[in-house]
């Protein structure tokens, strides 16, 4: 009953927000909110990890575990989005006008440097002064709702991510290939139930929704794990994006996961061309909705 309830709160601010109609003038406005709720999160997943007993002790563990599931997750989404390519060929438009976009490496340092400073202050600060631990959750809430207005302002509905059949073709292969990354994590290690090795899996790049429910269903160092896991996703994307639109779009699209629909987006399109943002727009969308759904089914069991 408490994972139902759970569900329910994550999901429907993202429908709340869909069906909320605001002036073009305020976009910039909603993007700045969303990357202070992501930042209010990043903090809060810090205090969370600053309370895990015997942590340094711990951290060894976690970045074993971090690397293998990394190393299983984009091994098979290649390998599994390239063959998909190779079977059911797609051929995009590269404008000649269109320029490789400059990535600033270091602006997406801040990221692990908030996860830091929250468990900095977490160790050095008296408890009544940290965040309640419930506190990630209701950002959380928050941020999905900000997500659901961003979809809005930029004229996607429903209708139209839903009937992008490449699309969700592409994110259907991902997710049976993400699937498989998590059963063979489980089968690796002994204290990695089947559910958790799935729900661990299911992440999707969404690093600040994985961190916080991997840490409300376990505890911080598994959440710590999905977190920095995605991390090393958006970072693996950005760096190889590019590179890999040249031979599979599919597979271009798809190591975005989450951020497909976001943080990766700008990269595909200048990379891939304007013929791949609907795509990209419609796996990101399937791909948002799913990864909350499988990661609190997993981890109800």
């Amino acid at each position: 009953m408490e994972n139902i309830k759970t569900l329910i709160l994550i999901l429907m601010p993202m429908f709340v927000g869909f069906a909320v109609a605001i002036p073009k003038k305020y976009n910039v406005m909603i993007d700045r909110l969303l990357n202070t709720s992501v930042y209010m999160i990043l903090l809060t997943i810090g205090m969370g990890l600053a309370r895990v007993d015997n942590l340094w002790i711990q951290l060894r563990d976690v970045m074993m575990y971090v690397l293998v599931l990394f190393t299983l997750l984009m091994t098979l989404n290649i390998v599994f989005l390239h063959i998909f390519e190779y079977l059911v060929p797609y051929h995009s438009v590269v404008l000649p006008e269109q320029k490789q976009k400059k990535i600033n490496f270091l602006d997406n340092l801040k990221q692990p440097a908030l996860v830091l400073v929250g468990l900095f202050l977490g160790k050095m600060l008296p408890e009544h002064y940290l965040f309640p631990e419930q506190t990630g959750t209701y950002i959380l809430m928050v941020l999905i709702f900000l997500v659901g207005i961003q979809l809005r302002s930029n004229g996607i509905s429903l209708k139209q991510v839903l009937l992008n059949k490449r699309g969700m073709q592409i994110s259907a292969v991902f997710t049976l290939s993400c699937l498989l990354a998590g059963v063979l994590f489980a089968v690796i290690f002994d204290n990695v139930s089947l559910t958790k090795g799935l729900a661990l899996s299911s992440g999707y790049g969404w690093y600040s929704l994985s961190g916080i429910v991997m840490t409300q269903a376990y505890d911080a160092t598994w959440g710590s794990v999905a977190l920095l896991n995605d991390l090393l996703r958006e970072f693996f994307a950005l760096m190889f994006i590019p590179l890999l639109m040249r031979t599979s779009s599919a597979t271009a699209i798809g190591i975005g996961g989450a951020t497909s629909l976001d943080f990766s987006l700008p990269i595909i399109q200048s990379s891939g061309g304007l013929m791949t943002v609907p795509l990209a727009i419609s796996f990101g969308f399937v791909v948002n909705i799913t990864s909350p759904f499988l990661m609190l089914i997993f981890s109800s069991f």
